[in-house]
């Protein structure tokens, strides 16, 4: 792999692959440079630079608008994804996507394998799951891969900050509050990106999932983030049921990240991936 084609090159992923990533030719234009869904552009794109491989790391993930939104969700999380994939294989190259753990309901009690039915809560976890399915139906060299709760380091300026970031601020006001009964497995962009760059590697292509291990609720993320950090935080657990939001979420939604491991590739724990974190962060600010 030489020449990379990336979309969504500043948000927490995309940011990391293109620090990372060392080794190769990377173009990330901005979103007013090049749109996800113009797939005439990508393609000229692609030919352009001649690219080896195409990444979307671009999404309508604004969870509670795309209940409210349900068009434009549907038409960039699964539409121009598809068109990305067919442009990748009309193109030669290879395609890697990003989805989610929220195409999961949460009824689960142990981590997500790629092997479990999806059943979606959402309308962005239907739209993140349409988009998977239609990937897989256009066949080419592509890689779907599902991850959880990603954080790291972001150049994108409309970037929210997450909650590692709030847990580092939190001195600064009154206490944090973070649902205490939901769990996940929260993934550090760095670790991500690595395992993404040894993926494509391979031709093993087809569906991953690839987050750091856990489960982990975010109050004990939270509460091993001010740990490691040695900040004074006060963080007060709740219910999810005391959080409004028009989206529901999964009450669980760790992923196992075991079929990827028997490529080779396996992820650090979720506590090593914060740790990893907050020595870069300094770094990066």
């Amino acid at each position: 792999m030489k020449r990379v084609l990336l979309i969504g090159g500043s948000g927490r992923l995309g940011t990391s692959i293109r620090r990372r990533w060392r080794d190769c030719e990377i173009v990330a234009p901005a979103h007013g440079e090049l749109d996800l869904s113009d797939a005439g552009a990508l393609a000229r794109e692609v030919a352009r630079i001649r690219a080896d491989v195409l990444i979307n790391c671009a999404a309508f993930h604004d969870v509670d608008r795309c209940e409210t939104e349900p068009v434009p969700a549907f038409l960039t999380n699964a539409i121009a994804v598809a068109g990305a994939a067919r442009v990748a294989r009309d193109a030669g190259a290879a395609f890697v996507t990003v989805s989610t753990d929220y195409v999961f309901d949460g009824a689960a009690d142990s981590p997500y394998t790629e092997n479990d039915a999806p059943h979606p809560l959402s309308v962005y976890g239907t739209s993140k799951l349409a988009g998977e399915y239609l990937v897989e139906s256009l066949g080419g060299r592509a890689f779907v891969v599902r991850t959880c709760g990603v954080y790291g380091p972001a150049e994108s300026e409309s970037r929210r900050p997450g909650l590692v970031e709030r847990v580092l601020a939190s001195g600064e006001g009154g206490p944090l509050r973070v649902v205490g009964d939901v769990y996940a497995s929260p993934t550090f962009a760095g670790d991500l990106a690595d395992a993404l760059r040894r993926l494509i590697e391979t031709s093993a292509y087809g569906l991953y999932h690839a987050v750091n291990a856990g489960p982990v609720s975010w109050y004990d993320f939270a509460a091993e983030t001010a740990r490691l950090a040695r900040v004074d935080a006060a963080i007060e657990p709740i219910r999810a049921r005391e959080r409004t939001s028009a989206a529901p979420r999964p009450r669980f939604s760790a992923l196992s990240s075991a079929k990827l491991a028997a490529l080779g590739i396996p992820m650090p724990s979720w506590r090593e991936g914060l740790a990893a974190y907050l020595g870069v962060s300094r770094t990066f600010g």
